[in-house]
């Protein structure tokens, strides 16, 4: 079959390209404004059955990959409960919509992860509604760019990175993995940051680079228990942490080799695969969804 004749679209065109409308939100953002609309594939994601009877939890799934990934769930057969900020409540009606409508359970909890008894309280009340735990996905974030240097970043944006992306993830993992049976997984969301990192995000890029340790480090550590460990490492992707946090929208992405950055219905087939039976051998791994950025 030549490359004219290809049933697949042209990756680099298959979504829109920078240049973007110039746009800025508030943190933590929202999807409502963006220009153009993320793409979670509310049109395009047709499950398999995959995870069919999973119970799953998602934080950050309010939007962007939460969503994409909550939304990939939920038609590959799973239940799903997931975080967002009291602030991303109504984004968050639009993931449950999408969970219930593909016939699935959708809990939606208003979940600051940066407080330890937050999260004990997340994962009981998981335990709560679903008995146990299949899949963990440790996907919240917070990054503030910071193009003045090291001295621009304040010990509270410090504070609240290291919070956010690695004590949310320590506290959820270590209460969740009692309820974890085997068979299941944690799949964490680090970042193309962790290798190749931007000096504007230097305290995200930091996190994203712990996330790989952690990952790695874990998955040696309850492999007997019969627990896989993975984590995604996407490049550069179209959500509302954008807009909420980096100073020049218009050429996002445009450094990837695919020249545009990915819409988060990209990234949810990667966190499907690790999920599933598929990936039964698969386990400290890394998979990188850059958009052609070489990773190790």
């Amino acid at each position: 079959m030549t490359a004219e004749q290809s049933p697949q679209p042209d990756p680099t065109t298959r979504h829109a390209r920078p240049d973007f409308p110039s746009q800025d939100q508030p943190h933590p953002g929202w999807t409502g404004p963006m220009d153009p609309p993320p793409d979670h594939g509310e049109d395009s994601y047709r499950g398999a059955d995959r995870l069919r009877g999973f119970k799953t939890v998602i934080t950050g799934g309010d939007s962007g990959i939460g969503r994409a990934v909550a939304l990939a769930f939920a038609r590959e057969g799973a239940d799903v409960l997931f975080t967002h900020l009291a602030e991303e409540a109504d984004d968050a009606r639009e993931t449950a919509r999408l969970i219930e409508d593909a016939g699935r359970k959708a809990v939606a909890v208003s979940c600051d992860i940066r407080d330890e008894d937050n999260c004990r309280a997340l994962i009981g009340r998981a335990v709560d509604e679903f008995g146990h735990i299949d899949v963990l996905v440790n996907n919240a974030a917070y990054q503030m760019s910071q193009p003045d240097g090291i001295e621009a970043i304040s010990t509270e944006q410090f504070d609240r990175v290291l919070r956010t992306n690695l004590y949310g993830m320590f506290w959820l993992t270590k209460f969740a993995l009692p309820h974890i049976p085997a068979g299941g997984s944690v799949i964490n969301t680090t970042s193309v940051q962790a290798y190749k990192p931007s000096p504007h995000l230097l305290d995200y890029a930091m996190t994203k680079g712990a996330i790989v340790t952690f990952t790695q480090g874990l998955a040696q550590m309850v492999a007997e228990r019969g627990i896989r460990v993975n984590a995604v490492a996407p490049g550069p992707v179209w959500t509302p942490l954008i807009p909420a946090t980096m100073p020049d929208t218009a050429e996002f992405g445009k450094q990837s080799p695919l020249g545009r950055p990915a819409q988060p219905a990209e990234l949810a087939p990667a966190y499907v695969y690790l999920a599933s039976d598929q990936a039964s051998f698969v386990t400290a791994e890394i998979l990188n969804a850059t958009g052609g950025t070489p990773l190790p």
